[in-house]
């Protein structure tokens, strides 16, 4: 019986744990957490925001391409305030209407994984 996400893992190029750590603390908020020794070796970095509900996991890849279809689909909370955050540090964000029930935008980490975030609209709001 599955009762949970651990985590997702996205890809990165080598050498790119500084930009990584860059844009998932300095502008999304998260706090980096360790890796287990036996696999910090691999390089890559994981983070972890909220009360340790939403982990990400970036682990390096020699032959990265990045996930331009897959995506984490991340909560937020004043979604607008969000969007208008991630804009003043330079992140490009694309707003989506097409899920009913919610307001979302997306937008690329540094080395171009697509990342999605969302907000659930109050029952009264319309679609």
């Amino acid at each position: 019986m599955l009762t949970g996400i651990d985590h997702v893992q996205l890809a990165a190029p080598p050498g790119s744990e500084p930009e990584l750590r860059a844009f998932y603390c300095g502008v999304l908020g998260m706090r980096e957490i360790a890796k287990p020794g036996a696999l910090a070796a691999r390089g890559g970095c994981w983070f972890l925001a909220g009360a340790g509900a939403v982990q990400l996991h970036l682990g390096i890849e020699a032959d990265f391409r990045p996930a331009r279809k897959a995506h984490p689909g991340l909560r937020v909370r004043d979604i607008s305030a969000y969007a208008e955050g991630l804009a003043s540090r330079g992140v490009p964000v694309t707003w989506d209407h097409a899920l009913p029930g919610h307001r979302r935008f997306y937008a690329d980490d540094p080395v171009g994984n697509r990342l999605e975030f969302l907000e659930p609209k109050p029952r009264s709001a319309p679609d």
